[in-house]
């Protein structure tokens, strides 16, 4: 199970955009509210989340997703359970993908180093020892990270793309409307 954290504050496209595009691929996510089952995004919507962080587990964690926004991104580097996961994920080398400000965290644990990586601009600095590129969604190794919440369809596609291979991640594209 991929989960994806939501911490209040958290920006809702990159979020719910890229979890219907996963779902849509069949990929199990499960979305986890950090300080509560129900947590509202920077726009004001509030989303009623799958689980808690106190109903998940290591065990059946099969990557991390974390959507940027503020005050989400410092909320989620904030929580020492979601610290917890990315490392977990990192050491297994289990999929990792951050989207906006969010690969900053990935960035503040050196995880990044060496990788092509992106952000939201103003962000790059976060990034330590990462080489910043410029396209809206990046894959380097297990990590896929997002410029934005414009960037959200090349991100989720970059995701189904690593899980499920480009043959799925297209007909995805082509079945959404999606053209590069």
């Amino acid at each position: 199970m991929i989960y994806m954290f939501l911490a209040e504050g958290f920006e809702e496209i990159e979020a719910l955009g890229t979890l219907d595009i996963l779902r849509r691929a069949k990929i199990d996510v499960c979305t986890v509210g950090v300080t509560s089952q129900k947590i509202t995004g920077s726009h004001g919507i509030a989303v009623v989340c799958d689980k808690t962080i106190s109903e998940i587990s290591k065990e059946e964690c099969s990557g991390v997703i974390l959507p940027g926004g503020l005050p989400g991104t410092t909320n989620l580097e904030k929580s020492e359970v979601v610290q917890n996961f990315i490392d977990f994920a990192a050491e297994k080398e289990l999929p990792i993908a951050a989207i906006c400000a969010a690969p900053s965290i990935l960035g503040h644990k050196k995880l990044l180093e060496g990788k092509k990586a992106t952000a939201y601009p103003g962000y790059e600095d976060d990034l330590y020892g990462a080489e910043y590129s410029s396209l809206p969604a990046e894959k380097d190794g297990m990590y896929i990270t997002g410029k934005g919440a414009g960037a959200v369809f090349e991100f989720g596609f970059k995701i189904v793309e690593m899980l499920k291979g480009f043959e799925t991640a297209n007909a995805l594209r082509s079945s959404m409307q999606c053209v590069k």
